[in-house]
């Protein structure tokens, strides 16, 4: 119990030390790293204790004055909405804010909250989601350290706010670290809105007037899912007398005859998880948030704030299960395929829908961070794809997709911003010959791209268990949007990877400017992108299947054959033959540089062509981006239309059908 309120408490304490520490000097650097490193020798320490403890326990069934003191942050909070609503004119925030908190301030004064009810919980899934958050989330903290010095130095027209910066980080660890231990409703909506209004300070760091923008369009849609949040707690007590979130899904599934009644609390906080997860249509505000400086947007977009909204619905995946409420968050439409007798139903799912979209709307890109913010949205609607499919085999693929791409996308973040440091550009084309202009980064780049869509690294084995739940699920248009999403996210990492390693004569070295700090996040994330990929079968048999166990109350068979670690184990070693095989080979030996021939006479540079009416012509590489087809002018609008109008309609009819 102890470790667990220091892991929520301590990152609050950080907070506060790092926003009255003004001076950017060693002593300031020191107690950075002191705090980074007490918070992952503290998750490492509870991660042990619990998996050799192997029992999930609750704590604090009564907390009554820890409710009060909560309820006053929260008004604390909306004061805070208020003045920035008010001094921007963004007034609808203002009225989002207090239509919430004020409906859980009349819900809290009523004494209805008075249920007995377990406030903190640590089960496996917390164990998997605290390392996640604390070893990640420290690791960009201590990129920051660098970057930011960096990112100062390059924009002498924004205000220097870094001590505000780091107070902001560990602000949101610790809202995460008390928003997964929280099993109570109200602590977790209370934490949720923390990372809101943290998400929303860190995206208008610059105050710039394109930051404040795409800041309050992150407000907004989060807090439209913190109202629904509140809606969903207010029916649950009200209503059921429930104010747990296990016991909500427990009695969604008992099979009561008011089973069916949980549904409209079920559905509530599945909207909240939309919104979080930036799920079409509310993929806006992730966009927007690149325009902070990249410890946000790696923060943001890998270990907290979109996973606390895949988070809540893996947590709810029983209840979503082969009912309206699931359709919610996987259904965008239906139709009855003749696969079956009866006939099965086939569902086209938010979550497939998001994947398969954005995904097409990633190849049109040529911002690196851009591209990286259109994928990590198509990956969380994979996972909630699986979240809403409610199997456990789904569920097992969502874990993992969740794990592997909070340090797959972490890492792209962070490199990313260190090629940006060194070349003043994060465009795709820019990073042609990167592993000769700057092959320390281009080699970890490399890795993280890896990652993503490489066998047998994490990603592709997920989708392959996300692929046979789909299947055994009978959801047909699931396993077409995991097939072409896939097929499209294949062509935008290839296209990436390709770049990077395309060089031309002459290619020059570029200064390395990245700063020890941001080398040791780096580097450790691309140690524990290899060690995951290792070592996900005992992950998965030490952290996920005992989960799943305790959620369905059955055995869960071995989701991972033996036959399949063989053949993983020989790609994983099949990865490492060619490079080293192409370095005995050539070891020793100097490439013979042979001058290219372009339909003119060559300068003697190899980049640059003299043509048949004497006009020097520059050779340049570049990528197809096909535009034309997948630009965000082509399908972003209609894509974004047809998701708000299907969740409407989905809206209206489970609740409808529940209430009826």
């Amino acid at each position: 119990m102890e470790i667990i309120l220091f892991l929520i408490l301590f990152p609050f304490l950080a907070a506060l030390v790092m926003s009255c520490m003004k001076q950017h000097g060693l002593l300031r650097r020191t107690v950075q790293f002191t705090f980074c490193g007490v918070i992952v020798a503290a998750v490492i320490l509870f991660a042990v204790m619990n998996l050799v403890g192997g029992k999930t326990v609750a704590y604090l069934p009564h907390t009554h004055v820890i409710d009060m003191g909560m309820l006053l942050v929260e008004w604390g909070l909306v004061v805070l909405v208020f003045y920035y609503s008010f001094k921007y004119r963004k007034y609808y925030c203002a009225l989002l804010s207090i239509l919430q908190t004020g409906a859980m301030t009349w819900l809290e004064l009523s004494g209805r909250t008075d249920i007995e009810a377990n406030h903190i919980l640590a089960d496996k899934l917390t164990v998997a989601m605290a390392l996640i958050v604390g070893i990640v989330g420290c690791l960009i903290c201590i990129y920051a350290i660098g970057y930011m010095k960096d990112y100062n130095r390059h924009h002498l027209d924004y205000k220097d706010r870094r001590s505000f910066f780091f107070a902001m980080l560990f602000l949101f660890l610790g809202a995460m670290m008390g928003l997964i231990f929280s099993s109570n409703l109200i602590w977790i909506y209370f934490f949720w809105e923390i990372t809101s209004i943290c998400s929303f300070l860190l995206i208008g760091y610059n105050q710039t007037d394109e930051a404040m923008d795409n800041s309050f369009r992150a407000l907004w849609m989060n807090l439209l899912g913190g109202l629904g949040f509140a809606v969903a707690i207010i029916y649950s007590v009200t209503q059921l007398n429930i104010i747990n979130i296990q016991d909500l899904v427990n009695f969604a599934v008992s099979g009561d005859e008011r089973a069916g009644l949980a549904l409209i609390p079920v559905v509530f906080l599945a909207f909240a998880g939309l919104t979080k997860s930036a799920q079409l249509p509310f993929s806006g505000w992730l966009l927007g948030a690149m325009v902070a400086p990249t410890p946000t947007s790696a923060l943001l977009h890998s270990a907290t704030m979109v996973k606390a909204g895949v988070y809540l619905l893996i947590r709810l995946a029983p209840a979503l299960q082969g009912n309206t409420a699931g359709l919610l968050v996987t259904t965008i439409g239906g139709v009855f395929l003749p696969l079956a007798s009866p006939p099965s139903p086939t569902w086209t799912t938010i979550g497939g829908f998001t994947f398969l979209m954005t995904s097409m709307l990633a190849i049109s890109q040529d911002d690196g961070k851009k591209v990286l913010a259109y994928s990590t949205i198509s990956n969380l609607g994979l996972i909630t794809a699986c979240a809403g499919v409610g199997m456990h085999e789904a569920v097992w693929a969502g874990i993992l997709l969740m794990m592997f791409h909070a340090v797959s996308k972490s890492l792209m973040f962070l490199s990313v911003g260190a090629v940006e440091n060194c070349t003043g550009s994060r465009n795709v084309e820019d990073m042609h010959g990167l592993i000769v202009k700057l092959p320390g980064l281009a080699y970890v780049m490399i890795i993280g791209i890896a990652g993503m869509f490489l066998a047998p690294f994490g990603m592709l084995i997920s989708k392959w268990a996300a692929l046979k739940a789909y299947v055994d699920s009978g959801s047909i248009l699931l396993v077409i949007f995991l097939v072409f999403g896939s097929a499209t996210t294949l062509f935008y990492w290839t296209k990436w990877l390709g770049t990077l390693v395309a060089v031309h004569h002459h290619s020059e070295r570029v200064k390395n400017v990245t700063k020890k700090s941001e080398w040791t996040a780096l580097l450790t994330l691309s140690i524990l992108m290899i060690l995951l990929c290792l070592t996900f079968p005992v992950v998965s048999s030490g952290l996920i299947e005992p989960f799943l166990m305790d959620m369905y109350h059955t055995y869960v068979p071995n989701l991972i054959g033996t036959g399949n670690l063989y053949i993983m184990i020989m790609m994983l070693c099949l990865i490492l033959v060619l490079p080293v095989a192409v370095r005995l080979l050539t070891f020793g030996k100097k490439n013979k540089i042979v001058m290219s021939y372009m339909g003119g006479a060559n300068a003697g540079d190899d980049r640059n062509f003299t043509d048949s009416f004497g006009e020097e012509k520059r050779m340049y590489l570049a990528n197809w981006y096909l535009a034309d087809y997948f630009g965000e002018n082509k399908i972003l609008v209609p894509s974004l239309v047809f998701a708000a109008g299907a969740l409407i309609i989905l809206l209206i009819l489970t609740i409808g059908g529940a209430v009826v």
